[in-house]
């Protein structure tokens, strides 16, 4: 920690701004209390007795590092729900900006004492994606024990090789990693290509790199090539559509291939397009817009509840207004309301 605290110093004297996602709330409290891994209780209140604990100690030992170097920090706790609801996510990110703005430090963690399953996060590598996406950030670093990305498992395969360039996150980069791009991560390298991918639709680049290289913060500020470097996949998107990129889909759209090919050029999907309503959602919410091979291309909020895209699934236009009655909007999703998120080829 010692060691991460220097090159923040060092980085931010050299003019770089530092948000700093923090992972060990729990693992600190079972520090604190005695507790053995193996001895820990299942139950989700356990857990946040433990975190609601180690959180305490864990800022205490940021503060004091900082503090060796007159640095004032600010914890900041988040969940998922501060960042899928519109005014919370506005909230949040005006909060961090004024912490920003006065010089400060913030040290983020996942609200691990009130979360509940359906609104953590569940690891940091999200999190910091979330957070990069939030307040638009350039670079998103990932420290862990690797070097980077390599094109196997190094510590199986001899001849697997570092890879210093990724232009884009694909079902080959995931297989690399030894990962269905599909399947639900549970830590190590997936779940930091998973963070990836949110962090460069965001408009950020991203580097997965080694936490125990020696300056890794501080080259990376200056641009010195380290580790595995991921191109930002858009140009930086407008705060709407970097919320929108942040929310977790309430359910999802299947579309002909017409629509597809019509999303992924950022047009509006209209009802005629669509042909499969998945999940119960409300007007308003985001939705994943997904091609017929079952791919989500896009992600959006919705004009229609669940039940009445229903009713005008394959309709055209003149149409809707007999089901729903005269000043129903002919879009399921609009155009401004959209982000697209895997090139449809």
């Amino acid at each position: 920690m010692l060691e991460l605290v220097q090159q923040v110093v060092a980085a931010r004297e050299a003019g770089a701004e530092i948000v700093l996602v923090s992972s060990g709330a729990m693992a600190a409290g079972r520090e604190r209390l005695g507790v053995a891994r193996a001895d820990q209780p299942p139950e989700m209140a356990f857990k946040q007795m433990l975190a609601a604990v180690g959180q305490t100690h864990l800022m205490l030992a940021w503060e004091q590092l900082f503090g060796l170097h007159e640095v004032q920090v600010a914890q900041v706790l988040l969940t998922r729900a501060d960042l899928s609801d519109r005014r919370r996510y506005l909230n949040a990110r005006d909060a961090l900006s004024a912490i920003l703005a006065h010089g400060i430090v913030p040290i983020i963690n996942e609200n691990d004492a009130v979360a509940t399953e359906e609104i953590k996060v569940g690891d940091n590598d999200n999190l910091s994606a979330l957070v990069t996406n939030l307040l638009n950030a350039e670079i998103l670093l990932m420290l862990t024990d690797q070097e980077g990305l390599f094109t196997a498992d190094p510590r199986k395969d001899a001849s697997a090789r570092l890879l210093a360039e990724v232009p884009e996150i694909n079902d080959a980069v995931y297989a690399m990693a030894g990962a269905s791009r599909t399947g639900l991560g549970t830590g190590g390298m997936t779940t930091k290509l998973q963070a990836a991918e949110l962090a460069t639709r965001s408009g950020a680049a991203v580097v997965i790199a080694n936490g125990a290289r020696p300056g890794v913060i501080a080259d990376v500020a200056r641009g010195v090539a380290v580790g595995t470097r991921i191109a930002a996949a858009v140009t930086r998107v407008e705060a709407r559509k970097r919320w929108i990129l942040a929310e977790r889909p309430a359910g999802a759209i299947v579309v002909d291939d017409g629509a597809a090919r019509a999303v992924a050029r950022g047009k509006s999907l209209l009802p005629v397009g669509a042909r499969e309503v998945i999940g119960d959602f409300e007007r308003g919410e985001v939705v994943a817009l997904r091609n017929a091979r079952g791919r989500d291309i896009a992600l959006g909020i919705v004009r229609y509840s669940a039940a009445d895209a229903r009713r005008v699934l394959g309709k055209q236009s003149e149409a809707i207004a007999r089901l729903l009655g005269e000043g129903s909007a002919p879009i399921l999703v609009h155009a401004d309301d959209l982000v697209v998120v895997t090139a449809e080829r």
